[in-house]
């Protein structure tokens, strides 16, 4: 949670010194020229601003009141005129009267007395720290209502060298702060200056700078790993990211284990390292695991301490390989087969069941995919209800209960050992990716389908218990589970609508489309924040999931947004995405209706007019570029489309669209109607933002 009340902090400190007018307004927080920066460790928030003025200048501003014919009834004020001088705090006699667009009416000169900064800071600050967001907090005052994510045991707030006593959750600000409270002894540190906290703490052995942690950390792991021959250390930058927000000093250690723990398979040994005991995991020049680990300690160490602190982080970790052996060994007894009876006792959700409905509920999805005839040459009917009816079995594992962030992987590994086919255990093992925009998705096709329908059911399920996602809470994590299915959709090419996924999920046509529009947004979100296509792209392309059965809809979306991606930075197209554009106001400006577009080729024939050699012109096109279209030859069929525009330019240039005649100018907006139509079936080019 540190990361983002770090930001939170910073933000609602400047936002709130640029409304008190003691800093220019605009100034972003992080401006490379170090208008304020934040800090932060496990044990502190800071926030430093430059420049913050010692007080506000005395502002004077004219505001408006009511309109005179309201303030006054016969000479004598209303209670609206009385009302708006006391909160003006201006005598009704003060009020002067000024004329305005729309009337005349009352005006005061409201003077504002400005104050110290020390006076607004102690003012508003208690505000804005009750104000952070802590997906959890507590509260250990009996009958106080601050809350916060942790007690509050001191704070410093300084004005250049003066100390301002903002107070919040019992504490009044000072001017002490406090270093590492084992290096440093839990001594008192008189912070001298703002900028001076982060040199001083650092005296105390507290690094605030979380990128200068960061980089600490990292130049460690490598300067530590170097100690093995030929070895480097696993790069997770997540886990650097969660020790860099532990520590305050941070220091590693190379720590050992014994070689026979590598008998138990890499996931299971890395997991429990990694999320167990956050360390990282060391590997050999061919990638394979070591029998090495590096822990990242918040604490110097030396001679007589390092050998005691290592013993200590082995013991522990080889407590943690004895236990996962000792389950691995046991929960084989077992097979799976035998465990897939065993979801009858465990309950997916109070209201869907057990996991072995659910199991039941996926088969009958995914058996709807397989009799078409692409996937009955990619998968076996048995080999893909095998890897369904198994893939919640790990779940009744003691390994799964011990380590859940093994299920899924736990399965496929069981399924290996045990002797089932390779696709069958892939399958199992890859269920749950991708578990974010960056995993890979499954590797075959039937663990692709597993991974669908499981998902689909999830949603499914939760959408008709009326359990959708709102605003930021998601305790079911579906948007994670839909951003999967979106993503292996759109990356294993399976011919799959994602419409028609979502009507077999479930026979409630109201969930059906709140599903709908639900994964809309989800293929939004793949295709801007994963894809990296702009808005305005996204926007032109649409995306409407369509009532097909072996069409991937998402597919579609997809290759016509890149395909407008390659050619958008070409003048000839940017040319005629403006005449495009210049067609539509034309319409909405004279309020034709689009669906008007029927144009009579035989009256153009034979004629050489601009009107007619574009009419003519453009149908010809329409017909090679619809060809295209259906061919998914859509780049070509941009670059073929651009070549009206000389025609367009020289028919804007002669011809008058909104002529006098009324069968004429309706004779010419059907035209723009009809090239509007047939040139837009890949996208609405009218939303694409063109420069100038």
């Amino acid at each position: 949670m540190i990361p983002g009340a770090e930001a939170e902090l910073l933000r609602r400190t400047v936002a709130m010194l640029e409304r008190a007018r003691l800093v220019p307004k605009g100034i972003a927080p992080l401006d490379p020229s170090g208008f304020a920066k934040s800090y932060s460790t496990p044990r502190r928030l800071a926030v430093w601003v430059k420049d913050v003025l010692d007080k506000q200048a005395t502002l004077t501003e004219e505001v408006t009141g009511p309109a005179v014919k309201i303030a006054f009834k016969e000479g004598v004020p209303t209670p609206a005129a009385e009302a708006f001088a006391r909160k003006n705090g201006v005598p009704v006699s003060e009020l002067k009267r000024i004329e305005t667009p729309k009337g005349e009416y009352l005006s005061a000169t409201v003077v504002q007395k400005g104050r110290t900064a020390a006076e607004v800071i102690a003012a508003e600050m208690p505000k804005e720290l009750a104000a952070i967001y802590w997906a959890k907090n507590m509260y250990w005052r009996a009958g106080k209502p601050e809350r916060f994510v942790r007690p509050v045991l001191w704070m410093a707030c300084l004005l250049g060298d003066a100390v301002v006593p903002v107070e919040f959750a019992g504490k009044t600000a000072a001017r002490a702060t406090y270093g590492h409270r084992v290096l440093a002894g839990g001594a008192a540190i008189e912070i001298e200056a703002p900028g001076s906290y982060g040199t001083q703490l650092a005296q105390a052995f507290v690094c605030v700078d979380v990128e200068v942690r960061r980089q600490r950390i990292r130049k460690a792991l490598d300067h530590v790993t170097r100690k093995v021959a030929g070895a480097r250390w696993r790069e997770d930058e997540a886990l650097v990211d969660g020790v860099t927000h532990l520590t305050e000093w941070p220091s590693v250690l190379l720590g050992n284990f014994e070689a026979a723990y590598l008998e138990l398979p890499e996931e299971v040994l890395v997991t429990v390292m990694r999320d167990h005991q956050k360390y990282f995991a060391v590997e050999d020049a061919a990638g394979k695991l070591a029998p090495h680990f590096l822990a990242v300690l918040n604490i110097e160490t030396n001679a007589v301490n390092e050998p005691i602190i290592r013993q200590g982080n082995e013991r522990v970790l080889r407590a943690r390989f004895n236990d996962a052996r000792f389950f691995w060994e046991f929960d084989q007894r077992i097979p799976l087969r035998e465990r897939a009876k065993l979801l009858e006792n465990v309950t997916f959700q109070k209201d869907l069941g057990s996991y072995a409905e659910k199991t039941e509920r996926v088969l009958k999805l995914v058996k709807q995919f397989t009799w078409m005839p692409w996937f009955t040459e990619q998968v076996k009917e048995g080999e893909l209800g095998e890897a369904v009816l198994l893939s919640k079995a790990d779940l009744t594992t003691e390994l799964v209960k011990e380590f859940t962030e093994l299920q899924g992987v736990v399965g496929g590994l069981y399924a290996r050992a045990q002797g089932l086919p390779a696709v069958v255990a892939d399958a199992i093992y890859d269920q749950y990716k991708p578990a974010s925009g960056d995993d890979d998705v499954p590797r075959s096709v039937t663990g692709a389908l597993l991974g669908v329908a499981d998902r689909a059911d999830t949603i499914a399920g939760m959408f008709g218990l009326g359990f959708e996602p709102t605003g930021s809470k998601d305790p079911f994590a579906l948007r994670r589970a839909a951003n999967g299915i979106v993503k292996i959709l759109a990356e294993k090419d399976l011919p799959l609508s994602l419409h028609w996924i979502i009507e077999k999920s479930t026979e409630n046509q109201d969930v059906a489309a709140k599903m709908r529009d639900f994964f809309r947004e989800r293929v939004v979100f793949y295709l801007r924040e994963v894809r990296g296509i702009p808005y305005d792209v996204v926007d032109a392309v649409g995306v409407e999931l369509r009532p097909s059965q072996s069409n991937n809809d998402i597919l579609f979306v997809l290759v016509r947004a890149e395909a407008i991606m390659a050619v958008r930075g070409r003048k000839e197209f940017q040319a005629i995405v403006s005449s495009f554009k210049r067609m539509k106001n034309i319409l909405e400006q004279a309020k034709f209706p689009l669906d008007d577009r029927n144009i009579d080729l035989r009256y153009y024939k034979g004629r050489t007019d601009a009107e007619a050699v574009f009419a003519l012109k453009a149908f010809e096109l329409s017909r090679e570029v619809e060809q295209l279209y259906y061919r998914n030859e859509l780049l070509e069929a941009l670059e073929k489309m651009s070549t009206l525009q000389p025609e367009i330019d020289v028919f804007f240039e002669s011809v008058m669209v909104m002529d006098p005649d009324p069968e004429v100018r309706h004779r010419r907006l059907q035209l723009l109607a009809f090239v509007l139509f047939r040139f837009s079936q890949i996208a609405d080019f009218s939303k694409l933002v063109i420069a100038g």
